[in-house]
């Protein structure tokens, strides 16, 4: 077998070329990750919040929902590859994640909150998961959001579809901010330091208060609960409920703050909040024990089968409504930011159209329309026609579901 001769000099060239990749590119391409990586944390060291620790760690590690040095939850979470999600977002998703023109929506001033409501009970959405409740001559701030981005980064990463309806200047006084968990767009460091000067009472799960110390709320003003735990403000009684979630606001904080819904009563009225969830065995629970509810505000939106295990979707959405005894459903967690990959008005087009089939009533509000859940008229459909997919097609159904009504479909 006759040898194949290189030219002369060839081997000498590749060695050569060996030795400047590894010896100068390579180590300056590694250097200029490392810069990279070094100022995207130093841009967002601050929004990454405080650190579980102290006496702080000492409660977490106590509660029933401390696993492994870490916050869990009673079902195990089944999540699809990594890989998979992100090449999905990169690549795949609804042609109308974002809308292509300028919402319809009502723009609130400290003024409309001067006279309260005649039914005692009537709530503004704000977008997304933001809402203010008025509840028997108390105000409940709940998930605010006034940040333009739900990021880490103020340059990049999920943008409000539009400005918020009532600017912060023109906030009326609140009695009390309650909090689900630490994800970005639930807590929002920008919000949380414009409401600084205000010294309102901060209701938040276990281990959140880290993060509202860290921006500078005295931890005075902070209470933390774990499930099924209370806490008063003036005549309001606020309850952390179970959820099926997760949390963190950084790569290395995963689940060491925990997650819940909200239950918001007094001795006239009842509100629930889901907060961020899958379906879980416990929404039973919540309205045996704390039930029924003259209005609930359930996440319906930021779903896909990918992660049908931290999120509900609508139907689940109409599902849970019913289990904890709602008389008024008002579905959040859509329409202001793109965090999925349907389209952004099909969480509110399927949530009708499972609602219809249940017989529950929707409350539809445009982002700032103040409703009044238990004198509500007709509600208008305010969003425009653009394609969705049905849920026969793309159902989104939590898994480990005992559940009769899981079981039933």
């Amino acid at each position: 077998m006759q040898a194949t001769l290189l030219p002369r000099g060839a081997l000498g060239t590749r060695g050569r070329l060996r030795r400047i990749v590894l010896g100068r590119v390579l180590p300056t391409l590694l250097l200029l990750a490392l810069v990279g990586a070094v100022g995207l944390w130093w841009a967002a060291r601050d929004a990454l919040g405080g650190v579980v620790d102290g006496e702080r760690l000492t409660r977490a590690s106590q509660s029933p929902q401390w696993r492994h040095e870490r916050f869990g939850n009673p079902l195990p979470r089944v999540d699809s590859a990594m890989l998979n999600t992100l090449v999905a977002f990169a690549f795949g998703g609804s042609a109308y994640r974002v809308p292509g023109a300028p919402l319809p929506m009502q723009v609130r001033h400290r003024a409309d909150y001067s006279s309260p409501p005649a039914t005692g009970l009537r709530v503004t959405w704000l977008g997304h998961s933001t809402m203010l409740l008025e509840i028997d001559g108390a105000r409940v701030l709940i998930d605010p959001v006034w940040g333009e981005r739900v990021s880490p980064f103020s340059f990049m990463g999920p943008k409000r579809f539009h400005a918020p309806p009532l600017a912060m200047s023109e906030l009326p006084d609140v009695d009390v901010v309650v909090i689900s968990h630490d994800h970005y767009d639930h807590l929002d460091m920008p919000t949380v330091k414009a409401l600084r000067d205000h010294h309102v009472r901060w209701m938040v799960p276990l281990g959140v208060g880290a993060h509202l110390q860290a921006w500078g709320i005295p931890s005075g003003e902070i209470t933390e609960l774990d499930w099924w735990e209370d806490a008063r403000v003036g005549d309001v009684t606020l309850t952390a409920t179970p959820a099926r979630h997760f949390s963190g606001r950084s790569l290395g904080d995963a689940d060491r703050t925990l997650w819940s819904g909200w239950v918001i009563a007094t001795a006239a009225h009842r509100v629930f909040y889901s907060g961020d969830t899958a379906m879980h065995e416990e929404f039973d629970d919540i309205g045996a024990r704390l039930g029924p509810f003259d209005l609930t505000m359930i996440e319906a939106g930021a779903y896909d089968a990918r992660w049908a295990d931290v999120h509900l979707g609508p139907e689940q959405a109409v599902e849970a409504h019913r289990l904890v005894g709602g008389r008024v459903l008002l579905p959040v967690h859509w329409g202001l930011f793109d965090l999925a990959l349907h389209g952004w008005t099909e969480p509110i087009e399927r949530v009708f159209v499972a609602a219809q089939a249940a017989q529950v009533t929707l409350a539809m509000p445009q982002p700032g329309a103040m409703i009044e859940p238990t004198a509500m008229g007709v509600q208008p459909r305010w969003w425009p026609e653009v394609p969705w997919v049905p849920s026969n097609k793309a159902p989104v159904i939590s898994s480990g579901l005992t559940h009769k009504l899981a079981r039933a479909r």
